[in-house]
Parts: C-alpha cells; sequence; structure tokens
C-alpha cells in the first residue's frame, strides 16, 4: 500500500465516527494491536524526546524500505503510533521524505491532542523523516 493510499483509508476509517469519544476509543483499539515491542529495545538510545509519554522507536532498513517499530506507555499515543506507522514504515527513504501527514490534518486528529501529545506526534514525525534522510543521503 502507498502512503497516499494509507492515508486515505486511515480518512475512511475516521469518517465512520460521530464523535471523539468513539475516535479515541478506536485509537486506544488500534494502539493495542501493534506488534510486540520486546523489552531490550526499551533503552534511552530508543527514546524519542520531546514526549510526555514514553515511546520507543527503532528503525531497520528492509530491502531499500524503512521499516519502523515503536510503542508507548499511554494507550491514546500507541494508537497515535499505530496511525503514523500505518503510514510511514515499509515505505521508501523518498517516498517518506516527499509526503506530508495529510491524514493528521483531514481527520482532525491535530485539533483533539493536548499540546503534550501533539508535541510527541511532531517528535516522532520528525524521527521518521530523519531517518528517511540519513538513510536515502539527503
Amino acid at each position: 500500500m502507498t502512503i497516499d493510499e494509507a492515508q486515505q483509508a486511515i480518512i475512511d476509517e475516521f469518517a465512520f465516527f460521530d464523535d471523539w469519544m468513539e475516535r479515541y476509543q478506536y485509537l486506544i483499539d488500534l494502539g493495542r494491536k501493534l506488534p510486540d515491542f520486546p523489552e531490550a529495545w526499551k533503552t534511552d538510545d530508543n527514546l524519542l524526546a520531546g514526549c510526555q509519554s514514553k515511546v520507543w522507536v527503532v528503525f531497520e532498513m528492509r530491502d531499500g524500505k524503512l521499516h519502523v517499530d515503536a510503542t508507548s506507555d499511554s494507550a491514546i499515543v500507541c494508537g497515535i503510533i499505530a496511525l503514523v506507522l500505518r503510514v510511514y514504515s515499509d515505505q521508501t527513504p523518498a517516498d517518506i521524505l516527499r509526503t506530508e501527514p495529510r491524514f493528521i490534518q483531514e481527520i482532525g486528529l491535530s485539533e483533539h491532542l493536548s499540546p503534550t501529545r501533539a508535541n510527541g506526534l511532531k517528535a516522532l514525525l520528525e524521527k521518521i523523516r530523519k531517518k528517511a534522510a540519513e538513510e536515502s543521503g539527503a
């Protein structure tokens, strides 16, 4: 699935919900479905700066695509991570760098996050873009 297709799928899914309480519950459900994140990866080196919650991120290049694993100690943050990973994990660095995360605005997520969660989301997106730039040599 391309980045644009993943973003559109998320936008379509969130359109089914009438209010933000339902959307938050959906985010929590998505977070519960994140792949297992080994305890050994929960190190200070993998800890994302700029988040109120603890967020750990690990990268690996696989067949020219940037694979991202991440988790948090917060249920809602895990849901946000799940959305970001659906869009950007297992995409080429070039595709990551040329595609803005429009789904965040389109589903209304940016207006419904606390300032600290919004900062954390921004930090996660910046970390992914920075790693993509490193891997692409940009």
